[in-house]
């Protein structure tokens, strides 16, 4: 436990620490491109397909975290998105969609990392849990909106099923409780540091898919 009493709370250090590379993940150019509208429902559909390999990285290693002292509490089946992303390329890619499912290769690295970390070192997996689903609940909602009205999902429907939580009625009230746990964590000064330098990692592994995307789907000039 931290021994410095007053210190800072770890769930706001580790969201303080990661914010300059946060902010670059959500300001890169393929990103503000798609959010603009000036990519098209195939730009959207291959980065649908690159969140799904990152997820099934992150829920099929969910079992055996489960009883795990640092990671076991975060894991909670309400926020697990495979399904919802299943859905959604089903709709975007047609019945076949696995058949021509392929990782561009930031996102096999980032999936193997998150493999990694759930394999060896549990209080990694909880940094990269943490830097995509308390995402998801935050600025997933502003892709959810602008998809909708870009490419005409229907509300909260298929295309767009990722983003909505319905078994997670009060995301805010749901994102307090998991700063509770961050700050909670069974983890001494030197381990939480590491968590944090693996946030910063997660989030530049966000930045190299985003950069390799956006090779994949330049604006015509």
């Amino acid at each position: 436990m931290d021994a410095r009493g007053t210190a800072t709370p770890f769930s706001t250090l580790i969201r303080t620490a990661s914010h300059q590379q946060h902010t670059e993940a959500e300001n890169s150019t393929f990103m503000s491109d798609l959010l603009g509208g000036r990519l098209g429902m195939d730009a959207y559909a291959r980065y649908t397909e690159q969140l799904w390999f990152v997820y099934r990285a992150l829920e099929d290693a969910a079992d055996a975290l489960r009883d795990d002292p640092v990671a076991g509490p975060f894991i909670q089946p309400e926020l697990f998105r495979t399904p919802e992303l299943e859905r959604d390329l089903a709709h975007l890619r047609g019945a076949g969609w696995r058949a021509a499912l392929t990782p561009l290769p930031a996102t096999a690295a980032y999936a193997a990392r998150v493999e990694e970390c759930a394999r060896t070192w549990p209080a990694g997996y909880v940094a990269h849990h943490y830097t995509r689903y308390l995402g998801d609940l935050s600025g997933g909602q502003i892709i959810r909106d602008k998809a909708e009205r870009t490419w005409g999902f229907a509300r909260k429907g298929d295309g767009v099923r990722f983003y909505v939580f319905e078994q997670i009625p009060n995301p805010a009230a749901f994102k307090r409780g998991y700063r509770e746990l961050l700050d909670r964590v069974e983890a001494d000064d030197l381990e939480k540091q590491r968590i944090v330098d693996e946030c910063r990692r997660a989030f530049d592994f966000n930045g190299a898919v985003f950069r390799e995307l956006g090779a994949e789907f330049p604006l015509s000039a």
